[in-house]
């Protein structure tokens, strides 16, 4: 018999397969539906923290503070207090209607006020929690060092708050990325998601306004995270999750050889609809099958940077001539 379950963040998930934060997870229908296709657990659209700060810009912008100088708190507050209690509603029905586990998700950019929230998240019965965490390094006076002590400020916040599992999944741009990596681990944090991705900016030369583009993912994008958890996955003494690029059952495949604990997808199914997630399942098993695997600890890891037999591939940035094959 086949086993797909695996342990993430001291959670037993039947598959090794995420629905990763998107507008998918903001309906209890869609989360009832992955459960049932074999998802392992699924992660809540994000709660931006920028987004509760603009529904209080919008607020404050339509009311007279001016007569009563606590008001602007008190709405502050109200504002907050609503934008959160929506989101404590989604976690709370999706508890109720499925029994995988429900990770909710923060998008922050501060280690302000709002890690407070972490708390009532919790009570609502969240089973682990995902900080989606990305600070553009654009600013001309902050070094790489004081972008980077932003997130160690966010997880040591809302661990002071909760006691449910705590994931970051941050992007590949740090100045010393394993370094970092292995410090947010001694810092606390349960599991780690490489690599989130970000609005890509676009301009439109005939109507001269910028947009956006690449909504979704390619599989193309998939060689980063491989190499990265290839790396990391032996050193790092954490659950590493593999996001972005993931497709297809080759490609779930290729990341728990890398040593991924468990894989995230999001763009994929927009792309190929919700059975894209039987077939990647299917896959998966079929594949397992053929090289007589019952369980994914029997292979997890096999083609890590450590147990690989050429770990110099991953470590590779440059074409050598007779290795491009381009003249």
């Amino acid at each position: 018999m086949i086993n797909l379950t695996t342990q993430y963040m001291g959670l037993l998930l039947k598959s090794p397969l995420i629905i990763g934060s998107s507008g998918l997870t903001y309906s209890v229908e869609n989360v009832i539906d992955f459960e049932n296709r074999g998802a392992g657990a699924v992660v809540l659209k994000s709660l931006f923290e920028e987004q509760i700060r603009h529904e209080i810009a919008i607020t404050l912008n339509k009311t007279d503070t001016s007569l009563y100088p606590e008001a602007e708190d008190y709405i502050s507050n109200y504002t907050k207090i609503q934008q959160v209690d929506e989101y404590l509603h989604l976690i709370r029905d999706c508890k109720n209607a499925v029994n995988i586990p429900i990770i909710a998700s923060i998008n922050c950019v501060t280690a302000d006020e709002w890690t407070t929230f972490a708390t009532r998240i919790q009570e609502a019965g969240a089973d682990a929690l995902e900080l989606n965490v990305f600070i553009l390094p654009s600013d001309f006076i902050k070094t790489g060092s004081q972008n980077e002590t932003i997130y160690f400020r966010i997880l040591e916040e809302v661990k002071k708050h909760i006691k449910i599992p705590v994931a970051l999944k941050i992007s590949s741009y740090f100045s010393g990325l394993a370094y970092t990596i292995q410090k947010l681990a001694w810092s606390g944090a349960n599991g780690l998601v490489l690599f989130n991705r970000f609005v890509t900016p676009d301009i439109n030369i005939d109507k001269m306004q910028i947009g956006v583009a690449n909504i979704f993912s390619t599989p193309e994008e998939m060689a980063n995270t491989l190499r990265w958890v290839a790396i990391l996955s032996d050193m790092v003494k954490t659950d590493i999750v593999a996001s972005t690029g993931i497709h297809d059952g080759k490609a779930l495949i290729k990341m728990l050889l890398a040593g991924a604990t468990a894989v995230q997808v999001a763009s994929t199914l927009y792309k190929n609809g919700f059975g894209r997630i039987n077939t990647m399942l299917k896959d998966l098993e079929t594949w397992m099958e053929e090289h007589n695997y019952s369980t994914i600890e029997e292979f997890k890891g096999k083609m890590s940077f450590k147990n690989t037999d050429n770990p110099a591939a991953y470590l590779r940035v440059q074409f050598m001539k007779h290795y491009s094959g381009i003249e």
